[in-house]
């Protein structure tokens, strides 16, 4: 399987990053081709609402996500990468999922499998509450078959994430996919 994981920390050492990395491992030795994209730092604008690509055309913006587009209509999954900001996903990543506005029909009717890594300081029961709901809306309206995710409560600086449990499960889940 062709897996792309988006990666939306600003902080490329972080917690997240270190789940990405365990996970990336784990598809990896199960055989999987992985492709990553640092969407935190591609130079990617801000949907403006044009509708100028019919939801299925080209955008009228031309930066990271022409690039980005593709490799997401070449992959068979997509694995969502993003520390908890405000109890929901990180800007950056925010950003690119509003971008795939343009690739509508495509993304829909590719029926990609899909996953949730994240982090989060907080390590209440509902912590990441606010986050599957959108991760779930999104599974929903993209067609996207959830396989599963990895919620790293009290993972607020990456020693915090390195000894918890959460970096060996994002690696089995990996190798198990």
């Amino acid at each position: 399987m062709k897996i792309l994981v988006l990666k939306g920390s600003p902080n490329i050492n972080g917690s997240s990053a270190m789940l990405a990395d365990n996970f990336i491992k784990g598809a990896t030795e199960a055989g999987h081709s992985i492709e990553e994209i640092d969407v935190a730092h591609s130079n990617v604008s801000p949907c403006t609402g044009c509708v100028h690509c019919g939801y299925e055309g080209e955008c009228i913006l031309s930066d990271d996500m022409d690039e980005i587009r593709e490799m997401v209509l070449n992959s068979d999954m997509l694995v969502f990468v993003t520390p908890l900001y405000y109890y929901g996903m990180s800007a950056q990543l925010k950003t690119v999922i509003d971008r795939f506005c343009s690739r509508n029909f495509s993304i829909q009717q590719k029926h990609f499998k899909s996953a949730l890594l994240t982090v989060a300081y907080n390590s209440d029961n509902w912590t990441f509450d606010a986050l599957e709901s959108h991760y779930d809306t999104l599974v929903k309206y993209l067609n996207l078959e959830d396989m599963g995710r990895i919620l790293g409560y009290g993972c607020g600086t990456p020693s915090m994430t390195k000894f918890s449990k959460y970096p060996n499960e994002a690696y089995e889940f990996g190798k198990k996919l």
